[in-house]
């Protein structure tokens, strides 16, 4: 689980907006961009070109 100081601290590497985690607790989305950022193994991986769009990631 991410804690939330780590949430408080995290932006969206591609706009620098809020992130937020997603409702199955699996990624970190940017309602701006509607990108998710997948979590492994606890650590968010924010990395633009590993980003998934919100769309393709809920489906």
């Amino acid at each position: 689980m991410i804690s939330q100081q780590l949430l408080d601290i995290l932006a969206c590497p591609k706009c620098k907006g809020p992130i937020h985690l997603a409702e199955a607790k699996d990624g970190l989305v940017c309602p701006a961009c509607q990108l998710v950022y997948e979590i492994r193994d606890e650590i968010p991986i924010m990395l633009i070109d590993e980003a998934k769009p919100l769309r393709q990631a809920t489906t």
